[in-house]
C-alpha cells in the first residue's frame, strides 16, 4: 500500500468518527421541520460513494487502475496538510453547531443561529471542509475517478442543497440571518462588501 493511501485511510477513519459521534448526538433531537426528499438522499449517497466506496475500491483492488495518473511526490504529499486542516474545520463546524447540526436538511425545536467560532466568518464551514477533503483526496489518491469524484460530488451537493438550506434559515431567523449573510461569506471568509462566495 502506498503511504499516501494509508494517510487517506487514517483521515477517512477520523472523519467517520467525527461524523458518527455527531450523528448519534443529533438523532435524539426533536425535529420541527424536515426538507428531506429523494434528491437529498441521492446527493448524500453520491457523496458517500465518492468519498468512501470508490477510494476503497481503488486502494484495495486493481479495478480502477486504468484511471491512475502520476503526480510529483511533493504534490501528492500536499494532500496531508490540506486533509489535516479539513478535519479540523470539519470537527470545529460540528462542535460549534452543537445541537443545531443535522446530516439532513431539518431544524430542531431549539434551533439557534450560530455565528461564533468558525461560523463567525463563514456561514457554511462544513461545506468548506468537504471541499478541502475533496482536494486532499485528489492529491493523495492519484486516480481520476477515486481521487476526483469526491470533489465533483461535493460541488453538486453544494450547488443543489445550499439554496434550500439558506432559504430554511431565512424562514426561521429572518432579518437576523439576512444580517449574518451580509457580514459573512458562504464557504470562504468575506473580503469585501460584495456578494458572498
Amino acid at each position: 500500500m502506498e503511504p499516501s493511501h494509508f494517510i487517506f485511510l487514517i483521515v477517512i477513519t477520523i472523519y467517520l468518527f467525527i461524523r458518527g459521534t455527531y450523528m448519534l448526538r443529533s438523532s435524539s433531537n426533536k425535529k420541527t421541520f424536515k426538507n428531506s426528499n429523494i434528491r437529498e438522499n441521492i446527493l448524500v449517497s453520491l457523496v458517500a460513494v465518492s468519498q468512501l466506496v470508490l477510494p476503497l475500491i481503488f486502494i484495495f483492488t486493481p479495478l480502477l487502475n486504468w484511471a491512475n495518473y502520476k503526480l510529483p511526490i511533493a504534490t501528492t504529499w500536499l494532500g496531508l496538510p490540506v486533509m489535516v486542516y479539513a478535519l479540523y474545520l470539519f470537527w470545529r463546524s460540528h462542535a460549534d453547531l452543537g445541537d443545531s447540526w443535522s446530516v439532513k436538511l431539518e431544524l430542531n425545536l431549539e434551533h439557534k443561529l450560530v455565528d461564533r467560532g468558525v461560523y463567525h466568518l463563514i456561514r457554511h464551514p462544513m461545506y468548506s471542509s468537504l471541499f478541502l477533503l475533496g482536494i486532499g483526496q485528489s492529491l493523495l489518491l492519484n486516480n481520476w475517478l477515486a481521487g476526483w469524484a469526491a470533489l465533483a460530488s461535493f460541488a453538486l451537493l453544494y450547488r443543489l442543497r445550499l439554496p434550500h438550506e439558506e432559504a430554511m434559515m431565512l424562514d426561521l431567523f429572518g432579518e437576523e440571518y439576512r444580517s449574518y449573510m451580509e457580514r459573512t461569506g458562504r464557504i470562504i471568509p468575506r473580503l469585501s462588501r460584495t456578494k458572498s462566495a
